[in-house]
């Protein structure tokens, strides 16, 4: 079980979360056009998870603009955003800030959160995703896991990048 803050209170999630070395796991997500996305689709590209609890609170709608700044001048590498929106409430997102170089999926039907460990297991936000920042390699390795001390604060992106640059 891993631990984050919510507002300065310990939030545990139901799980650990991969380690640097892993073999991240393959998992299917719902994009926001209902379509199904799998990380072994992106097999052969590095894969960054922006993983967070939802599209609908500021901080988090900040990550994806933020890594949807960055996105289009990333080579061979795909930004996946992960939450347990809906999808609609995805595409209402991308559509009024026109989101297009990261692709914002929903885990609603999906066990990413377990799997992962990155669900919350307590806390009014219990049944959410921690946000987390994880870079997959080419190969479906594992080479950056960042789960944020306080969910109510951003992740270190610069840190995120660097690690992708060394890649």
């Amino acid at each position: 079980m891993s631990k984050t803050l919510l507002a300065g209170e310990t939030v545990h999630t139901v799980g650990d979360l991969p380690k640097v070395g892993d073999k991240a796991p393959d998992f299917t997500v719902t994009k926001s056009d209902l379509s199904e996305v799998k990380l072994s689709d992106y097999a052969g590209k590095r894969v960054v998870l922006n993983i967070y609890p939802s599209i609908d609170t500021g901080i988090c709608a900040q990550s994806v603009r933020r890594f949807n700044e960055v996105a289009a001048n990333l080579d061979n590498t795909v930004v996946l955003g992960v939450s347990m929106d809906l999808p609609f409430a995805l595409d209402r997102f991308c559509g009024a800030e026109g989101i297009e170089d990261v692709i914002t999926t929903s885990a609603f039907r999906s066990n990413f959160g377990d799997e992962y460990g990155v669900k919350l297991a307590e806390s009014p936000m219990a049944g959410l995703l921690a946000r987390t920042i994880m870079i997959v390699d080419e190969e479906g390795v594992v080479r950056y896991v960042a789960l944020n001390d306080e969910i109510k604060t951003e992740p270190d992106y610069e840190a995120a990048l660097d690690a992708l640059a060394k890649l």
